[in-house]
């Protein structure tokens, strides 16, 4: 069956007004990222930007992407909806992340990155803890890394592990497996919704 991709845009327009006023607040080397929805408008933005910023990088980002930035970029904008994308790449990076949404800006705050770092050290944790771990595989584009998670049996091999593969990962099923820790080599940001989620690149690979 062929599948088809159809993008969905937003309404959204914006001021330039308030623009200018948040451009105030930004450094002057930026990095802009932006989520699909917004491709109609995020063009418009970085125009206004460049006015007064470098912009070091501009790219769209999803779920499962791993960014890395160049080494003058000071900061960084995501322009769409939620911040779980920020908050993760906040994490890894260490850079100052601002998300733009519906006219207004917001910064990503040292409670939540401290949060999110808390949540991936409890999931560290019980997969230690844990001599059954359950490995979780996407069978998405983009997503699948069967070969990824098939390697584990060799880097994790004291513990009993079982594959979970499929198009759609439910977290909610959970608990009907009895399994306190999962191995994620999906989506990257599903460690955001379960203390009980490591994802692959999280692991010492001494265990």
């Amino acid at each position: 069956m062929k599948t088809i991709f159809i993008p969905a845009k937003s309404r959204e327009t914006f001021d330039k007004n308030i623009l200018s006023e948040c451009s105030k607040v930004l450094l002057k080397n930026l990095a802009i990222l932006y989520s699909v929805q917004y491709e109609n408008i995020v063009k418009e933005i970085k125009f206004s930007l460049e006015k007064d910023h470098k912009i070091t990088s501009f790219c769209q980002v999803l779920g499962c992407s791993k960014i890395t930035f160049p080494k003058q970029t000071e900061a960084v904008l995501l322009i769409g909806s939620g911040k779980f994308h920020a908050i993760s790449l906040a994490s890894t990076s260490g850079l100052p992340f601002y998300v733009y949404e519906k006219g207004k800006m917001a910064k990503i705050s040292e409670k939540e990155i401290e949060s999110f770092n808390q949540r991936k050290k409890v999931a560290y944790t019980k997969f230690l803890a844990s001599q059954k771990v359950g490995v979780l595989i996407s069978t998405k584009p983009g997503q699948q890394n069967l070969t990824k998670a098939l390697d584990l049996r060799k880097k994790i091999n004291k513990k009993e592990i079982y594959f979970f593969l499929g198009d759609f990962l439910s977290i909610q099923e959970f608990e009907n497996f009895g399994l306190n820790s999962w191995i994620n080599t999906a989506c990257k940001r599903l460690d955001m919704d379960s203390s009980a989620i490591i994802n692959t690149e999280d692991l010492n690979p001494r265990n």
